[in-house]
């Protein structure tokens, strides 16, 4: 297999041949190619996540001084997880739209219109409405994760795709605990009252991420969009399902990781020096463990380590509860940041699901082998897209959730009520329609389809 062709259309460096598949064209050219263009991708990816999730920082700078009850603080942090959870469906599409080098140098460009403003904006005595329509546009970095996902989806063969999602993934994640970090630093050598340094870091590194993704990366001419089957997946009811359980895996991650800190000053009344020393702790977890989840989704099925995630999330989440009414910190922090770890698994259990359930409805369907594996990918990857929009919008209610619980009670006591409903629903969707034995199906008449079983859907 010869190594693949390169050339300079569309005003970039595309690959015109491209066959992961192929054993020899892998180890021979195809490996090199795709683990650099992961590499940069990650970066690039890392750095969008910790502008989208900028505001769980920039809230800790903003004193008294400011005017900003907690309510609304919290309605800013969620402005900037509603715009990056939508901006996820464009995002998908650019890829195979503009190229995928192409594209992340435009998605990393952009990260640099929400710093520029806020270090513009990040000082006392600016409007309400500047500062929010200013978080609104962090959400530009929420995008850059479906489209880095559906870029390196591209690149590896099918029997490395577990692998490279999973890095790229947990390595785009890691960009919220950094952001924290890097936050907690400028607040402990500087003070409270320099937010713009910290603004003032990222502002190099958006442009080197940009500027790497130019020299480094690479377009693949073979990649299309397929809108047959955005089309299809948007009527199968399984896209529904799953994203209904991202909201809770991925939407708690994010939402969580934009509330922890302020949730911390509001309630128990840290500094932000304070905050910001256990804000990074969960979303780190949460991150390093997500491949964790997708592995054990491999070894015993995505959907029983799903079930049983939820599960876990529900007792943590009682634990947090039972601490917010004593009003006991340490206890709280324990059932918080395991709740993030839980978070973190599951966001790798429920998204190892999804090509899995269309593979399955194949094999259902009386396909096999390779053509059961291709709609599998093909319904799976159209899919992912939209699932990771939606389930990011979990961040959004999250948020508003714990806005309308410290209006009404000071406390975040009732919103964590919330999310505990909303998790036992979770455990009972799971069980209801990927583990729960049924009888053999039958069509409308009442005959049954023997020779046609229900999909198995454990094992996925």
């Amino acid at each position: 297999m010869t190594a693949p062709t390169t050339t300079s259309r569309k005003g970039g460096r595309w690959i015109e041949q491209w066959d992961p598949e192929d054993e020899t064209f892998w180890k021979e050219t195809g490996q090199k190619v795709a683990n650099r263009n992961l590499l940069f991708s990650v970066f690039s990816e890392h750095i969008g996540f910790s502008i989208w999730t900028l505001w769980s920082v920039l809230v800790l700078f903003m004193g008294p001084e400011y005017g900003i009850d907690p309510a609304g603080k919290f309605f800013l942090v969620a402005m900037a997880t509603l715009v990056g959870a939508c901006i996820r469906v464009p995002y998908t599409f650019a890829v195979a739209r503009f190229g995928g080098r192409n594209w992340t140098i435009v998605s990393a460009g952009l990260l640099l219109l929400p710093t520029i403003a806020a270090f513009a904006v990040m000082k006392p005595g600016t409007s309400y409405t500047t500062f929010m329509l200013v978080a609104m546009l962090t959400g530009v970095g929420g995008g850059n994760f479906a489209s880095s996902m559906t870029n390196i989806n591209s690149f590896f063969p099918l029997r490395k795709k577990g692998w490279a999602l999973g890095l790229n993934a947990g390595g785009g994640n890691i960009g919220v605990p950094v952001v924290q970090l890097v936050g907690l630093a400028v607040i402990a050598t500087a003070g409270a009252g320099q937010p713009r340094m910290l603004l003032g870091i990222y502002l190099p590194l958006i442009v080197i991420a940009a500027a790497l993704a130019a020299i480094k990366m690479d377009n693949l001419a073979p990649v299309k969009n397929d809108t047959g089957a955005a089309k299809e997946s948007v009527k199968d009811a399984h896209t529904w399902i799953m994203s209904f359980l991202y909201i809770g895996t991925f939407g708690s991650f994010i939402g969580y990781s934009f509330a922890f800190g302020l949730v911390l000053q509001t309630q128990f009344g840290r500094t932000p020096l304070q905050s910001a020393s256990l804000t990074f702790i969960g979303p780190l977890l949460g991150s390093l463990i997500r491949p964790v989840g997708g592995w054990l989704a491999d070894k015993y099925g995505g959907g029983k380590i799903t079930l049983w995630n939820f599960a876990a999330m529900a007792v943590a989440t009682s634990v947090v509860i039972a601490a917010s009414v004593q009003k006991s910190l340490p206890i709280f922090l324990i059932g918080f940041i395991t709740l993030f770890v839980f978070s973190g698994l599951g966001n790798g259990s429920t998204y190892k699901m999804i090509p899995g359930i269309y593979h399955a409805k194949a094999i259902a369907l009386g396909m096999t082998g390779e053509e059961a594996a291709a709609y599998g990918r093909r319904l799976g990857g159209a899919a992912i897209g939209l699932i990771g929009a939606v389930g990011a919008l979990g961040g959004l209610g999250i948020n508003l959730a714990f806005r309308q619980s410290f209006m009404t009670s000071g406390t975040g006591t009732a919103a964590f009520v919330s999310f505990l409903a909303f998790y036992a629903v979770c455990f009972v969707m799971t069980w209801a329609v990927y583990l729960r034995r049924t009888a053999s199906r039958t069509v409308a008449a009442g005959q049954p389809v023997a020779e046609r079983p229900a999909p198995a859907y454990a094992e996925v």
